[in-house]
This record gives C-alpha cells, sequence and structure tokens, in this order.
C-alpha cells in the first residue's frame, strides 16, 4: 500500500525555495505566507493533520512534488511536537511549550541538522533561506495551533489516540 500523498503537488503559481512551495496558510499568524482565498476551507497544514497517523506508518516515501516536501516538514513537526506533550499535560501547558518549540531553532530543509535535507534542493541566496525560515516558522505555529486544537478536542485531556503516535517516526526519522 503506497503512502498518502499531497494535493498540493501539481499548484502552479507558487513560488518554490529549497524544494518546498510557499503556500497559501488558513491563519491569522502574522509572515510571509500568501493570504488564502476566502473560498479555501483547508490548506496543507489541515492535509497534514489529516494524513499524518496514517503516513506515520511508512518507512518509505516517495516525494512525488514540491507539496510533498511542504507536508514531509510539517509532518515532521507534528512529530517532535507530539514528543514533548505527555498523558498529565494540560491544554494550556502544551500551547505554551509547543508555541515555544515551534518560534526556537526552527530548521530549514537545507539546513545540515535536518533528517532529511539529502531529499532537498539546495537553498539560493541567503535572502530566499531567511524567507523561508520565516514562512515555516509561520506554517509551524500555525500548526501548533491547530494540533492543540485536535489533541485536546475532548476538553478533558490529551487525546490518547494522538499520544499513541509518540513512538511512532514518519520514516523512522526525528527532527531535532
Amino acid at each position: 500500500m503506497p503512502a498518502y500523498h499531497s494535493s498540493y503537488n501539481s499548484a502552479d503559481g507558487v513560488r518554490v525555495i529549497n524544494g518546498i512551495p510557499l503556500l497559501p496558510l488558513l491563519t491569522k499568524t502574522r509572515g510571509p505566507a500568501p493570504y488564502a482565498d476566502p473560498s479555501m476551507t483547508s490548506d496543507a497544514i489541515d492535509e497534514a493533520l489529516e494524513l499524518f497517523r496514517p503516513n506515520s506508518f511508512f518507512k518509505n516515501f516517495e516525494i512525488k512534488g514540491s507539496g510533498d516536501r511542504l507536508l514531509i516538514y510539517i509532518i515532521l513537526f507534528i512529530s517532535q511536537s507530539l514528543n514533548k506533550l505527555r498523558a498529565t499535560t494540560t491544554q494550556a501547558e502544551a500551547t505554551k511549550v509547543l508555541y515555544t518549540l515551534a518560534v526556537t531553532n526552527v530548521v530549514i530543509p537545507a539546513d545540515a541538522s535536518f533528517p532529511l535535507s539529502s531529499m532537498y534542493p539546495s537553498v539560493g541566496d541567503r535572502m530566499e533561506s531567511d524567507l523561508l525560515r520565516q514562512y515555516l516558522q509561520q506554517v509551524r505555529q500555525e500548526t501548533v495551533q491547530r494540533l492543540v486544537a485536535a489533541v485536546y478536542a475532548d476538553g478533558a485531556g490529551p487525546s490518547k489516540w494522538w499520544l499513541c503516535f509518540q513512538k511512532r517516526h514518519f520514516m523512522g526519522k526525528v527532527m531535532s
């Protein structure tokens, strides 16, 4: 059974830096992401949250386009975020811890510390690198907001159906 791929692989007219498309986001977080069309009901972050659990079971993933590279980045970040949570973590504590994680040490695929840096093309120059870092920081902040809402959807505590994926790592890789 093949892994699930991004529906944004064939996005036209989108700027691509380091193999990652700068897609519009449904967000109120300030950053360089293009404004989303008001008719959009979901974006790349919603897709990554939806595909995180099924794709976590795969050890191999064939990249079919630039949308897959963004999907991989977000999935690795979701995995890193879930590893910061415990069964006793409250929603307020989770928001604080994960927001701190989102804004500190934003690793881009061009960095040597990124686990799958060989699967991404090199970045052009310093300005592109900074723009990508800002975009990915905005993606991470928005991912944290939506992930906390999904993990704490029932209001009683973190969902065991999300926390059980702490031990599963997409392609056996962990973003540090």
